[in-house]
This record gives structure tokens, sequence and C-alpha cells, in this order.
């Protein structure tokens, strides 16, 4: 059975994206495999020069070796909204490698978190089965560990991007670093901001056991402090009613003292930033957001948001084949070796992020349909 096949008989509500397929079940250990020759990325303000330079000396030190085929598959938790340029990016760069694989996921995240996790195990379980020499992955967490390291155990390498398992064995997390995420747009805002003392509302999250979302607000939260206003973390709750959310806001703004001098949004619902101000009655307070949801897009456009902070969603899925790749080819101590630009530490890749202010939104947008990665 191909590995398809596999996919389509063993996984339900899977869909499969474009990626250069093989027509055969095994690929031959002696098969000829050409040169990488990958298409020039066209020049913008936006275009993240060092990670494209990083990736272009990549293809050259595996271009010197003995290049050999491969099987590989990316599964990310969903193939809509935030994930559909994750999955542009890996595809187009399967098809630049010529490799066999498949980029898989749902279309439609299951409101039960229990079931897409033990789905996303019985995935990483039939990627193995089905002859997959490196596996990326978009994990849920620990929960996922012990099926990321039995891949490991049968010779394959791992590596995760948008979430990390740290605790597993896997070889290399590929994404964005927290911290230093809510750190830039803290420093974002401050540049907007009046001499201290203010209040500065921080919409994100105190809830320790969401490692990233409190990894980013202690991030901002301290570049904050450190600036001399005082930090007041408003809870960002994404399963409540919106309304419920901005309340929670406009209390806060409202007993705030020293008053409030600014906002920072650090999730994709950041936009609500805007309407708890404008609830508190305070519309004209300096607010930076986080991601490209439509509505902060909306208010960019009226000038209510000055700037967001968007992850490089379509290069953290181009990168990963491309590091699999590197892994089977020239080895996982020669890929960092090429990676040490983005390196933090020996296993985590920084692909950054783009500051975009409001006034820079269609140029934005227009590098976004250049590199086919509208979001």
């Amino acid at each position: 059975m191909t590995m398809i096949g596999l996919y389509r008989t063993a996984v339900f509500g899977l869909l499969l994206t474009t990626a250069a397929c093989g027509s055969s079940d095994s690929i031959d250990a002696g098969t000829e495999v050409g040169r990488i020759d990958r298409p020039p990325t066209p020049e913008s303000e936006f275009t993240p020069v060092e990670l494209e330079a990083t990736i272009d000396r990549l293809i050259a030190v595996i271009n010197e070796s003995t290049i050999e085929p491969m099987q590989m598959v990316v599964l990310l938790k969903n193939l809509d909204t935030f994930f559909e340029p994750i999955a542009t990016g890996a595809s187009r760069a399967m098809g630049e490698l010529d490799v066999t694989g498949n980029v898989l996921g749902p279309t439609d995240q299951s409101g039960d978190s229990t079931t897409s996790q033990d789905l996303q195990n019985q995935q990483l379980a039939q990627a193995v089965a089905g002859g997959a020499e490196g596996i990326g992955v978009s994990p849920y967490g620990d929960v996922n560990a012990a099926a990321v390291d039995d891949a490991v155990a049968e010779g394959v390498h791992v590596v995760t991007l948008d979430t990390d398992v740290a605790t597993s064995k896997r070889s290399l997390y590929v994404g964005l670093l927290n911290t230093s995420a809510g750190a830039t747009a803290g420093k974002t805002l401050l540049a907007m901001l009046p001499p201290p003392p203010g209040t500065v509302v921080i919409h994100g999250t105190t809830a320790e056991d969401w490692v990233d979302g409190y990894a980013r607000t202690q991030g901002a939260l301290q570049e904050i402090e450190a600036a001399g206003y005082t930090p007041l973390v408003s809870q960002a709750a994404f399963f409540a009613d919106e309304a419920y959310d901005v309340d929670a806001m406009k209390g806060q703004i409202e007993a705030a003292d020293p008053p409030v001098v600014g906002m920072v949004g650090l999730f994709n619902i950041s936009y609500r930033c805007v309407m708890g101000a404008d609830a508190a009655g305070i519309p004209g307070v300096p607010i930076v957001a986080f991601d490209f949801d439509p509505k902060t897009v909306a208010y960019m456009r009226e000038g209510r948001i000055k700037a967001t902070h968007t992850q490089r969603q379509y290069y953290e899925g181009y990168l990963v084949p491309y590091i699999l790749y590197s892994i089977k080819n020239i080895g996982l101590d020669a890929t960092r070796d090429v990676l040490a630009p983005l390196m933090d530490g020996d296993s985590r890749v920084d692909i950054g992020l783009d500051v975009v202010p409001s006034g820079k939104l269609d140029a934005y947008n227009t590098f976004l349909d250049e590199i086919g990665a509208v979001q």
C-alpha cells in the first residue's frame, strides 16, 4: 500500500495536500537524485534576510553531499486558518526537494482535545509504519512525547514546529521563541508611549500550564516593567463570549492606578484591546497587536491598532522539510552547524517574527502574496 493509501484508510477525516508524492510504495536506495535548485524569493523590506541566507547555505551544503531520495510527512493540528500558510510552505519545500511526502491534518479542529491528541499519536505511528524517514509535527505538547519517542526509536528523525515537546527525543524545534516575541511586542509599544509612570495593559495569560502563551506574556511584562511602567495582565478569554473578555478589560482599565497609557495584545484575539479601550472611554490609547486576524487588520486600517506582530508561518512550514532532508543527507550535527545563525541553544531554531506598522499593511500583503503565503 502506498503512503497516501495508508493515511486515507487508517486516519478518518484527514485531508491530503499537495506534495511531490512518489508513485511507488518504496524508494530505491540506488535512485539518482538531482541537485536542489531553489527558485529565488522575491525581495521586499519584509524578506527575512538571515533566514533566507541560512536556507541557501543549507542547500549549498546538501548539494555538496551524496544526495539520497527521501520519504517524509508533515503533520499539522489543522490545515485551515493559522496553519494554512504552514501547509503551503511545507508542500512547496517538498516539491523543490522532490521527496515522497505528504502534509496532513484535519480541516476542522475537534472540540475534544483528547480526540485530537490521540489522532495525532496515531498519525505519528502510521507515518513510521508507512516508511517515513523524517517527520515534522506541530504537537499538542507532552501528551505526544511518547509517540515522538517511539518514532525516534525506529530511527526516524522528528522535528517539531509551532509547539515544542522539549521533553521528547525530537531532533529540533522550529518556530517562534515566545519570550523574545513577547519582548519584541513590548518594545514596539514602548516606542509609542509617554514617559512613565503609567499602566500598560497586556492582553495575555497568567496560566503557567500554557507554556507558550505564558512565556510570551512574561516577555512583554518584563520589558514593560524594566522601562518603568506598571504592567497589568488581562487574561485573554479564548473560549468565553467576546463581550466577557471586553468587560474584564474595561473593569481593569477603569481601576488602574496609575492610569492606562498603552495596551499590547499577544494573541490572535488582540483586536479586543480596541474594544476594551472604547468601553473604558480611552479610544486614543496606543495599541499594538499580535497575528493577522481580519479584525486586527481592519482596526489597523482605521489607525486604532498601530502595529501587529506576525509569526512567519510560511517559513515555519517551508524550513521543516529542508531540515529533515538535511539531517538525512549530511547528519544532525552538520545541519545544526549550518543553522547556527538561527539557533537558540542546540535544539531550537528561531524563525523570528515580522513587525508590521499600520502604514505598511499593503506592502506586507504584497510580500505575502508574492511568496504565496497570504494569511
